[in-house]
């Protein structure tokens, strides 16, 4: 693991704790810390988190996290012995809640099938053998 990767983890495992443990703004939703994207120099970081809820908890968590990006930043730097604290920037991933959506998809898409052809024998993937 090289040291942009361990730094990397160092920050999303902190960011995580400091929201959970210190922030107590009531905006803040069920937030989950997904990654860290971390320049090469270490001098910034975008923190990808998640929230559990509708488009008006993720905006509210967006606004409370951004407020507390001075607190938060300090916080870091303090816990993480860097030369220089990395300049922090906040962004929503959405990807949990687009796979919960293929999945929903799918699912559907595996009940339409079923309906469709419900008495219906299984075919063999088996390519049937060459005879001489």
């Amino acid at each position: 693991m090289s040291r942009q990767e361990r730094v990397a983890e160092a920050i999303r495992k902190e960011a995580s704790l400091i929201i959970h443990d210190d922030l107590k703004d009531p905006r803040l939703g069920f937030v989950t810390i997904t990654r860290v994207e971390l320049s090469g120099d270490l001098r910034n970081a975008k923190i990808f988190f998640s929230v559990l809820g509708k488009d008006e908890e993720h905006r509210k968590t967006q606004e409370a996290l951004d407020s507390a990006l001075g607190f938060i930043s300090k916080e870091i730097s303090e816990r993480i012995n860097l030369k220089f604290a990395p300049e922090i920037i906040f962004r929503e991933d959405r990807s949990a809640e687009y796979s919960v959506r293929i999945e929903e998809v799918l699912n559907e898409l595996k009940e339409t099938e079923k309906k469709e052809k419900p008495n219906e024998p299984k075919k063999s993937r088996r390519k049937p053998k060459k005879t001489r």
